[in-house]
């Protein structure tokens, strides 16, 4: 079974890829927030903020040095 997207357009947004004003829709997939330009394809995520701060946790860690 296929749940259907509600998606909503953005009044007045401006594409950053092409410059066309109100192609942007704004939908939800997976739980993470997404933008996308029905003239061009362009497409943006915003993921949670709890997201960000994990990966920014993530990123201070290079490697694991386990000894055998």
């Amino acid at each position: 079974m296929t749940m259907k997207q509600k998606k909503r357009f953005i009044a007045g947004a401006v594409c950053p890829q092409c410059s066309a004003q109100d192609s942007l829709m704004l939908f939800l997939e997976n739980n993470v927030e997404k933008v996308e330009c029905v003239d061009c394809g362009y497409t943006k995520s915003n993921t949670d903020n709890k997201v960000k701060q994990a990966s920014k946790q993530a990123n201070d860690v290079i490697g694991i040095f386990k000894p055998e």
